[in-house]
């Protein structure tokens, strides 16, 4: 396997994974998928729980929520989650993946999940206590979690205990699951934490930037935009040895929607800070390129390594704002809240929170990505909604949004996950509960839900599945928010190669 320094050697093909994404590919089609469900900031009193879904269309009970796993305590705010073991260890015969790593992200706590033993009935394995993480680290807020190669794994933390932004950095386990301490070099901690992507054969790390946890569990607030509270940052660290080499500001990377919360604003000007949120490389482990998406300017950027060996960025797909009537703002942003790339790199996914729509582009040629695919799945604008979009001709419109089973869609699009062959995409819509609260209501009220999403891989194209509709609206304990999603076998957004 590759040792930790990041070197590739022969793989013996006897641990987790696949041995190459295109490998992943064949794997079998997934039968079942974990959701994490909230019931935190709900007004639901429930621990919040691990979903098992059965997307097996070939068993009586598809499309259904089989098992309910609840954590031991209130208020964590399940969100992100990650395995123990991935690809990235598949040469080595003595992982498996078995536990997957939920964090907690309000309360700092991190749960370890047993997979294995009843893959339809998970059982709960261990927690660590945030008193333990902020003992040894100093660190809360976890969000995101990967394997690594070594048998560690490797969660981002996004504040200090108190929720201050500068108290963030990077979270070490090790395989047992025990409090390592941090991986990144004293004094070498990133402005603001979110997601992170390691690419080993490059020697690179690359994390991105979303808040101030102080500031986005209170909701989305314009002054903490003002008062810079939220990050608008590439963080590039040597891979493994944790030392913060280049920081790109990604500040110049769109500023229509900005400027439209300046014309409504009163108070002091809005700097120009943009929540960078997901990060993908490519999956081909020799490709030194990827995207992030910045989810207030509603831009996918690419990012690249420069002949000089730095890393450089520019903007490769924008989702213009809405002028919009009946809202808060005079436009509205699409607002890129997650996004994907298929395992072989040829196609790239993400949705528009607000907007209510998926998008397919074709990615072939990373300098020039197409538009193949797109479907409307809810948001602020579909028919029925008070607020309408006004087009240059000054007329106005809204979206077509389809009903699955007879059920309105709520929300609009934002987690999701493709199936390992790339011909099925799973989506949840829940963001984070204060900001579901503020931005769709009645998601809090009525709960959310999952679809699925049929894609031509060949040519491509988008449609709903009519035959798939998980409603997390009628749990037994109350409405609850659906959010991350994973599959046993790993997927496109947990598994690193080497």
């Amino acid at each position: 396997m590759a040792n930790h320094n990041g070197s590739h050697q022969g793989c013996c093909k006897t641990g987790p994974g696949y041995a190459t994404p295109l490998e992943a590919m064949s794997g079998p089609r997934e039968t079942l998928i974990y959701v994490t469900a909230v019931y935190t900031g709900t007004g639901v009193q429930k621990p919040d729980y691990l979903a098992t879904v059965d997307i097996d269309p070939n068993s009586p009970t598809y499309s259904k929520v089989i098992h309910r796993l609840p954590v031991p305590y209130l208020g964590d705010e399940l969100h992100h989650t990650g395995w123990n073991s991935c690809s990235s260890c598949h040469g080595d015969p003595s992982a498996e993946r078995r536990f997957l790593v939920v964090p907690g992200l309000v309360s700092g706590r991190i749960y370890v999940v047993d997979t294995k033993t009843n893959p339809r009935a998970p059982s709960l394995h261990k927690v660590v206590e945030p008193s333990d993480i902020i003992e040894k680290t100093g660190l809360a807020f976890p969000h995101t979690s990967h394997c690594l190669a070594s048998g560690d794994v490797m969660v981002s933390c996004l504040g200090d205990k108190d929720g201050n932004a500068e108290g963030n950095g990077f979270l070490l386990l090790d395989s047992d699951f025990n409090v390592k301490g941090r991986w990144e070099k004293p004094g070498h901690s990133p402005t603001f934490g979110y997601d992170f992507w390691y690419q080993p054969r490059h020697n690179t790390m690359i994390s991105t930037s979303w808040g101030a946890p102080a500031a986005f569990t209170k909701g989305f607030n314009l002054q903490h935009v003002s008062d810079g509270l939220y990050g608008r940052h590439l963080h590039v660290y040597n891979w493994p040895g944790g030392e913060l080499r280049q920081t790109l500001d990604l500040g110049d990377s769109g500023l229509l929607p900005l400027e439209a919360i300046d014309r409504v604003y009163v108070g002091s000007p809005i700097h120009t800070s943009f929540i960078v949120d997901r990060i993908r490389f490519l999956h081909d482990p020799s490709k030194d390129t990827g995207f992030v998406g910045s989810a207030l300017t509603s831009n996918m950027i690419r990012f690249f390594k420069t002949k000089d060996g730095s890393w450089g960025h520019e903007v490769s797909i924008s989702v213009k704002p809405l002028k919009v009537q009946n809202w808060i703002l005079p436009e509205m942003p699409g607002l890129i809240t997650d996004f994907l790339i298929s395992l072989d790199d040829r196609f790239l996914y993400f949705v528009n929170w607000l907007h209510g729509d998926i998008r397919q582009y074709n990615i072939e040629d990373v300098n020039n990505p197409v538009l193949t695919g797109q479907v409307w799945v809810g948001g602020l604008i579909q028919k029925g909604s008070p607020v309408v979009a006004v087009g240059e001709d000054g007329q106005t419109w809204q979206t077509d949004v389809p009903e699955v089973q007879g059920k309105k869609l709520r929300g609009g699009p934002q987690m999701i996950q493709l199936s390992l062959d790339g011909k099925r995409l799973y989506v949840t819509n829940s963001l984070f509960s204060t900001w579901d609260k503020q931005f769709y209501p009645e998601l809090v009220e009525k709960g959310a839900h999952m679809l699925q999403i049929d894609v031509d891989s060949e040519k491509g194209g988008l449609k709903v599945n009519p035959n798939f509709f998980v409603d997390f609206g009628a749990e037994p304990d109350g409405p609850s928010l659906a959010h991350e999603m994973r599959y046993p076998g790993g997927d496109c957004t947990s598994d690193i190669w080497i």
